[in-house]
Order: C-alpha cells, then sequence, then structure tokens
C-alpha cells in the first residue's frame, strides 16, 4: 500500500512518517517533547489543584481556567504518548481505528478550546466595562451554560469533520505528519477533494473566526474603558487582569488560522507539522505558565499551598 497506488484501497492502519527520519534527531526530539509534555501535566494539574483548594480563586475566571486547563490535560494526551512512542520505533504504526479517535479528539478538544478563550473574553469584557453588575450577570449558572455550551460545540463539530473525513476513499495509509490531522488524511483521498476542503473552511469559520470575532469585540470595549479610566494604577490594574488571557489567545488563534485559513504553498506540509507540534504540545505548556507567572492571585496561592507543606513537614 504505498503512495503510489492510486486505487482504492481498505486501510486497517496508517504509518506516521514523523517529523524526521534521521535517528539522533528523533532521539533529541524524544528528550525535547518528554520534558515538554511533563512539564504540561503538572502545570495543568498544578493549576487545576490551586483553583480547587483556594476560595479565593472560586471566581467565574477561575471556573474558565480550570476547564481551560482540563483541556489541555486532554489535548496534550491525545498527541504526545503516541508521539513519543513512535519517535523511539522503527515502524510509526497508529490503527485505523486509533487514528479516528486521535482526529476526533483533537478537533473537539481544539474547538472546546477556542470557544472557552471566546467565554474567557466575555468574562474579562464584563469585569473591566460592568464591574458593577459583573457578580449578577456571571453567576454559577451561567458559568456552567458557557462552559458546557463550549464544549458540546466543540464536540458536534469534530463529529462531523471526523466523519466526511474518514468516508472518502483512500489510497494509500502513509501519512506525511506525526499524528492523525485533518489536512494529512486529506492527502490520503483518490477523489477530489474540494468539498472537504470547503467544510474545513466552514468550520474553521465556525469553530476559529467566530470566537475570535467575539475576543476582538470584547477587547475593543475593553480598551476603550481603560482609557477612560483617569489613574495610571486603575489602568493598569484593569489591563493586568486581561494580558494573560490575551497572550494565550494570540498564541492559539494564530497558529491555527496560519494552519487551516492561511494560503497553501509548496511548503505547506512542513509549515502544517511545525505549527501542529506548537499547539498540540507547546501551547498546551505555555497556557498553565502563563496563567501562573503573569497572575498574583495564582502565585499567592501556590505560595500558600506551599507553606502549608511546609509547616506539616
Amino acid at each position: 500500500m504505498g503512495p503510489g497506488n492510486k486505487t482504492q484501497t481498505w486501510v486497517s492502519e496508517f504509518i506516521l512518517l514523523g517529523l524526521s527520519s534521521d535517528w539522533r534527531t528523533q532521539v533529541c526530539l524524544f528528550v525535547l517533547i518528554l520534558a515538554m509534555y511533563l512539564v504540561t501535566i503538572v502545570g495543568n494539574f498544578l493549576i487545576l489543584l490551586l483553583i480547587r483548594l483556594d476560595s479565593r480563586l472560586h471566581t467565574p475566571m477561575y471556573f474558565f481556567l480550570s476547564i481551560l486547563s482540563f483541556v489541555d490535560l486532554c489535548y496534550a494526551n491525545s498527541f504526545a504518548p503516541q508521539m513519543l512512542a513512535h519517535l523511539l520505533s522503527v515502524k510509526k504504526s497508529i490503527s485505523f481505528h486509533s487514528c479516528v479517535f486521535q482526529l476526533y479528539a483533537s478537533l473537539a478538544l481544539g474547538g472546546s478550546e477556542f470557544f472557552l478563550l471566546g467565554a474567557m473574553a466575555y468574562d474579562r469584557y464584563l469585569a473591566v466595562c460592568h464591574p458593577l453588575h459583573y457578580t449578577v450577570i456571571m453567576h454559577g449558572g451561567l458559568c456552567l451554560r458557557l462552559a458546557a455550551s463550549c464544549l458540546v460545540a466543540g464536540f458536534m463539530n469534530s463529529l462531523m469533520e471526523t466523519i466526511i473525513t474518514f468516508r472518502l476513499p483512500l489510497c494509500h495509509n502513509v501519512i506525511n505528519h506525526f499524528a492523525c490531522e485533518t489536512l494529512a488524511v486529506l492527502r490520503l483521498a483518490c477523489v477530489d477533494i474540494s468539498f472537504n476542503r470547503v467544510m474545513v473552511a466552514v468550520s474553521g469559520f465556525l469553530v476559529i473566526m467566530l470566537p475570535c470575532s467575539l475576543v476582538l469585540f470584547s477587547y475593543a470595549r475593553i480598551v476603550a474603558a481603560i482609557l477612560r479610566i483617569r489613574s495610571t494604577q486603575g489602568r493598569s490594574k484593569a489591563f493586568g487582569t486581561c494580558t494573560s488571557h490575551l497572550t494565550v489567545v494570540c498564541m492559539c488563534y494564530g497558529a491555527t488560522i496560519f494552519t487551516y485559513l492561511g494560503p497553501r504553498s509548496a511548503s505547506s506540509v512542513e509549515e502544517e507539522k511545525m505549527v501542529a507540534l506548537f499547539y498540540a504540545v507547546v501551547a498546551p505548556m505555555l497556557n498553565p505558565l502563563i496563567y501562573s507567572l503573569r497572575n498574583k492571585e495564582v502565585m499567592a496561592a501556590l505560595c500558600k499551598v506551599l507553606e502549608k507543606f511546609r509547616d506539616k513537614g
């Protein structure tokens, strides 16, 4: 079942070409990705633990952050373990059903994260622009409904995209990628994939551009509100509540827009791999670091927990 076979083939497994065929490079990548994976697990688990233990973090902003950390944990686990195993394996194969599940899980969790970032932007808009009514509007019931809606939207979009992707007849089973990713799987098809490309674009608009538009609208209103604050200290405090979220937004949306909505080129396959590696491994690692290192409340909660362990010791 090689790439040259242009007849429809029944596929029981896929071969992933990965990031490199050089052994030394693969070993270096294994060490690097393993380190980032461990930081991702520890960092996101720590965020969840701190929010659970510190009552001062029981607010809508940190509720959404806890959901985001949980999604990042699941997202990293949908890619990293298989990547690490393949980097040290001679045969980099994945079963058909595992490939389907990986594509579905990654699309579902990635889509949910984009919607969550939009919900978090709305939360920051209410906190800055309507501080007196914030606690009344962002009550527990609304937070739960927003979070549930983000997850349902992400998983439903993923189900649709996964079904139409794997209904295509495939010519071969060699995927030029390190994971089962939509555009990489589409390149295996024996038929015209114009419809699928349109659906990817539609999906990208719904999952990426709509939440991104909400983020842009929210931050436009936030900036306008901050500029009306007369004191420099007040401006700094208001903008400080948003910088971590804005950093994560730029990082996640920028990488994905480049991959799914950017122009195609001859080198796009290798570029897709690099960008996919960024949002599959690097972004879930950076999110807890950005939210913890740039957030005084999270750092204070961490210090409080460390002091309790020190006292018990």
